[in-house]
């Protein structure tokens, strides 16, 4: 049996009508902030070029340490961590800004290229951001099947999120048996 207490901590501000309440009654919620079932509307990928926001704060902080370097050069309160610090601070701005693509399609187009790329009606898909090469290009992974029950085909599409081009493209049988299912 839930006390009273720990039943007025868990929801402080709800009147507690009986002392008996009984544990099958208590219940932990999700707060409304993170409940997925509220929220409206599709979800939109965040744009990759919001990586230079950062890129320009550690141009600035590098740029910064190092004339910190010129200026107070001898000081007492300046030693080769600034020089150390601020060159790796502008390298890391340097690409921070070079890898920060604008991504120009989405999901929904990717997959309309991978539907084109593979040459079969498409039934059940997933898309998936990542990154390819040392430039960080966002690239879109599509898994689909087709849209037998069961799938007849399979296929892995990477499609780049900057241009739309295929840069690969896997399509096969589908070699899985759901025949026991």
């Amino acid at each position: 049996m839930a006390s009273v207490d720990s039943v007025r901590r868990m929801h402080p501000d709800e009147p507690v009508a009986d002392e008996s309440i009984a544990d099958a009654q208590v219940r932990d919620e999700l707060p409304t902030d993170l409940d997925v079932a509220a929220t409206m509307g599709d979800y939109v990928f965040p744009d990759n070029s919001r990586r230079r926001i950062p890129g320009y704060m550690y141009l600035f902080l590098g740029l910064a340490a190092l004339v910190v370097v010129a200026v107070a050069d001898g000081s007492a309160l300046v030693n080769g961590g600034f020089l150390v610090g601020g060159a790796a601070l502008v390298l890391m701005g340097a690409y921070h800004l070079q890898a920060g693509w604008h991504v120009a399609f989405d999901e929904r187009e990717a997959l309309v290229a991978a539907t084109r790329a593979v040459g079969f009606p498409i039934g059940h898909a997933s898309a998936q951001m990542a990154w390819r090469g040392l430039r960080s290009r966002p690239t879109w992974r599509i898994l689909l099947y087709s849209n037998e029950s069961p799938p007849d085909r399979r296929g892995l599409v990477l499609v780049d999120a900057v241009d739309g081009s295929i840069v690969a493209q896997f399509d096969e049988e589908n070699p899985e048996d759901w025949s026991a299912d």
